[in-house]
């Protein structure tokens, strides 16, 4: 079975997590998930759903919500240092942070590892894996945009949550499905949320009676 980290942190943007989780499981892959205290405030707020605190508790009840087998996935409390995702020995190639927190940007710039959110994240940089961010936050200062350069320059990969609307999304599910779709493709997971461009993912633009555009 394939495996993943998967960390939520105290970004706006609970959706994008929850929703690349639910996908995620559906197509049977083994999720590490972390979740900071600060997510849990973020998820109640804006996606009604209270996260329990203990990893055990939080396991059954995401286990319960999606259906998955039994071992498919397991929540970490943020200080649990002998899990797998704390090791290069053992951490999964592959990890996203979505929501990510300026706050979680920062920490990993620097290496701090205060948490197992931040200690994942630096493994998978040091063993070379593939890391993605999946910032949300307006305006960005200097201090931010200099946070994700350094890590771009690591080669963590940075998508912004900004969804585009060329598909002409009717509701916010559907812009919550384009940003999950791409962090899919980043993945390498197999996914038919949104059409592609130049196979009816685009749509013509609005015209006038001359044909020319608006």
């Amino acid at each position: 079975m394939r495996e993943i980290t998967l960390a939520f942190t105290g970004a706006s943007g609970a959706p994008y997590g929850w929703r690349l989780l639910e996908l995620l499981l559906q197509q049977d892959i083994r999720v590490h998930l972390l979740i900071s205290s600060a997510a849990r405030v973020v998820f109640a707020t804006e996606h009604n759903i209270k996260l329990a605190a203990a990893p055990e508790k939080c396991t059954a009840q995401i286990q319960a919500q999606f259906a998955c087998k039994t071992g498919q996935l397991t929540v970490y409390g943020k200080d649990d240092w002998f899990s797998p995702v704390a090791s290069g020995s053992a951490a999964p190639r592959h990890m996203v942070i979505c929501p990510c927190s300026t706050g979680a940007v920062s920490a990993i710039a620097c290496g701090a590892s205060n948490n197992l959110i931040e200690r994942a994240a630096d493994v998978v940089i040091k063993e070379g894996g593939k890391l993605i961010l999946v910032p949300r936050e307006s305006p960005l200062s200097a201090i931010h945009l200099e946070n994700l350069l350094k890590l771009a320059r690591l080669g963590v990969t940075i998508m912004p949550a900004a969804p585009g609307f060329y598909h002409q999304p009717q509701q916010i599910s559907d812009l919550v499905d384009f940003m999950v779709a791409r962090i899919l493709d980043q993945l390498g997971v197999s996914q038919q949320l949104t059409a592609r461009w130049g196979y009816g993912g685009e749509r013509s633009l609005n015209s006038n009676k001359t044909g020319e555009r608006e």
